[in-house]
């Protein structure tokens, strides 16, 4: 089957999601769109040598089973978009890429194809099936990555270069927390790492802090790690960075911004929730998720998924 990569058009997404290094044997046809690694300075040519076809984008929609695009693909492409068609990437059903499946996936019958670093899935019609083979932290980069690059961004965004006696708390100990807090510690801040089990101290103490770094992503049934109340007990001009992004969940009340104008205020209170912040650091993360999509996903064939929910369905999950 042919696997098509397009140039994702999330707004600043400049991170390529394969390059010739990492093209090894795999089991798809691989098409990919012109000038797809030109941010990377790669050719079109370095593809074809590795044995890709390039296309425009419309000939890969057209003649490809599968399309992959790194990030959410925006409704330009919508008309594209053919109906049964397997669509790979960060898809994020049940955040901010829920519009997309309202108005594309559920409609045209497609098998959305969500690679969660921790619990991927395959969404088509009402059926949701875990992909059981790939594995937890399969790209920990990334959202080591994403800590690091949140924090930096952010805090350049804001104009503000830490100090000693800049007091700065880390929620959670995850993959995105460990890369913010390996981030601000070398720009020797005094940061504090709090757990789950120890966030009572945090709150206890919420006013003190200069900066709020958050890595915990929660589902939309859980409470809210920071509620409007607890933002109203911060320090007047806290940075509060969102590196998990989890706009309106995680923080009550917050919603996503983007890398060209990463941070908003509200109630003296500023607020950075870049959605794809890994971007900042463009270079270093496609090489990360290059490597890791190519190992852990890309050398599978995409006819794996249609098969998935074929079992599925037949077992009636």
């Amino acid at each position: 089957m042919k696997l098509g990569f397009i140039i994702p058009n999330f707004p600043n997404e400049r991170r390529v999601a394969l390059l010739p290094e990492d093209i090894g044997t795999f089991s798809n046809d691989i098409v990919v769109e012109n000038g797809f690694g030109q941010t990377m300075g790669i050719g079109d040519e370095e593809y074809e040598a590795k044995g890709c076809t390039v296309a425009d984008r419309q000939t890969i929609y057209a003649t490809c089973e599968a399309i992959f695009s790194l990030k959410l693909i925006q409704p330009s492409d919508y008309d594209y978009i053919r109906k049964g068609q397997i669509i790979v990437g960060w898809t994020h059903p049940y955040g901010s890429g829920k519009p997309f499946m309202t108005d594309q996936a559920i409609p045209k019958e497609l098998v959305v194809v969500d690679l969660d670093n921790i619990k991927s899935k395959i969404f088509y019609k009402d059926q949701v099936v875990p992909i059981d083979w790939l594995e937890p932290n399969f790209v920990c980069g990334n959202s080591i990555m994403a800590g690091k690059a949140s924090t930096h961004h952010a805090l350049m965004s804001f104009g503000l270069m830490p100090t000693t006696s800049t007091k700065v708390a880390v929620l959670a100990a995850g993959n995105v927390s460990q890369g913010a807090f390996t981030a601000i510690a070398k720009l020797g801040a005094d940061a504090r790492m709090f757990y789950r089990k120890t966030l009572h101290e945090f709150k206890e103490n919420i006013e003190s802090f200069d900066v709020i770094i958050n890595g915990i992503e929660v589902d939309k049934t859980c409470d809210h790690i920071l509620t409007l109340a607890d933002q109203k007990r911060m320090k007047k001009n806290c940075l509060v960075i969102d590196a998990a992004a989890d706009a309106g969940n995680a923080i009550e009340g917050t919603h996503a911004t983007k890398v060209s104008n990463p941070i908003y205020e509200k109630d003296n209170v500023f607020y950075y929730v870049v959605d794809n912040s890994p971007t900042v650091y463009y270079r270093n993360s496609s090489k990360i998720i290059s490597k890791a999509f190519s190992k852990h996903v890309y050398h599978q064939d995409v006819q794996i998924y249609l098969d998935m929910i074929a079992q599925h369905s037949k077992r009636g999950d």
